[in-house]
């Protein structure tokens, strides 16, 4: 059943596909608006014949060279992608995309939206590219928080902030490895590890291989204005834009920690207050 699908979802998405969208000059009258079978061959670098057996079912095991190119011939999206991959049976594998800095303004209201909730954006690089207020205000114990290994390996006030400080070393050692494996080339990430290896804490870390992603989890953080905060968060990749992830934290309502993150939005947000007031009082 799996193949006949597959055939049958080639043909529409060939169907679908005009030789202009793809780049093809064409002459003459066509009978049908989308690409023939012998222009999708072209296109992905494959006999006529082979991709008439795909499109009939008669092929059952494309490989997934065919099915890159396949993907690239009729201008898939990932998502359509990874369908096609699943479709022929064959585990997905993620087409390299580049990472993007910029954070979609939508998402950037959606974290203005969360008064109640730390919620921030960061790269594969541990970049923090969004914070939103009380996020900031959470982070507000650190010089700069431009980036979490940064803030860990660095920062004056990482080891006290963090309660488990061991813990936070070792995951962000372990995403950086990760980040790496999407892109051994990227000069950023890898000026980082250089520049974090001064630390023989870290490379020691850094040589065990370590890597892993943030998923779900709890941590206690130890703000100097509120004091203990056990906080989960729950981490979500961000559709759209390659390698960002939506990091967002709570606490367990009517605990020590809720009362402690109610009293940090407060503080957080008279300070705002007060600094609005002082600027608005300039000059007059």
């Amino acid at each position: 059943m799996a193949i006949n699908e597959l055939g049958l979802f080639l043909t529409a998405r060939r169907a679908a596909l005009t030789p202009e969208a793809a780049g093809l000059r064409w002459s003459g009258v066509r009978r049908v608006p989308g690409l023939r079978r012998e222009e999708v061959s072209m296109l992905a670098g494959v006999s006529v014949d082979y991709y008439t057996r795909l499109e009939q079912g008669r092929e059952e095991n494309p490989s997934a060279s065919v099915l890159n190119a396949l993907s690239r011939a009729l201008d898939l999206t990932a998502d359509a992608r990874e369908h096609l991959f699943r479709l022929a049976g064959a585990t997905p594998v993620p087409s390299p995309a580049p990472a993007t800095e910029r954070v979609d303004p939508s998402l950037l209201r959606l974290l203005e939206a969360w008064p109640d909730t730390p919620a921030l954006i960061l790269n594969r690089r541990l970049d923090l590219l969004a914070l939103n207020p009380l996020a900031r205000a959470l982070y507000s114990p650190f010089q700069d928080v431009g980036n979490l290994a940064r803030m860990v390996f660095i920062d004056p006030a990482g080891p006290a902030f963090f309660d488990d400080w061991e813990r936070s070393a070792h995951a962000c050692v372990a995403n950086l490895r990760l980040a790496l494996g999407f892109d051994p080339h990227d000069g950023s990430t890898r000026a980082l590890v250089a520049e974090l290896g001064r630390s023989a804490y870290f490379s020691a870390l850094w040589a065990e291989n370590d890597a892993r992603g943030k998923t779900q989890d709890a941590k206690v953080f130890v703000h100097p204005d509120v004091g203990p905060l056990t906080l989960e968060f729950h981490t979500f990749d961000v559709r759209g834009a390659a390698g960002q992830q939506l990091i967002a934290y709570r606490a367990e309502p009517a605990s020590a920690s809720d009362h402690a993150l109610k009293l940090l939005a407060t503080l957080a947000a008279t300070r705002v207050a007060a600094t609005r007031g002082v600027e608005s009082g300039v000059g007059r």
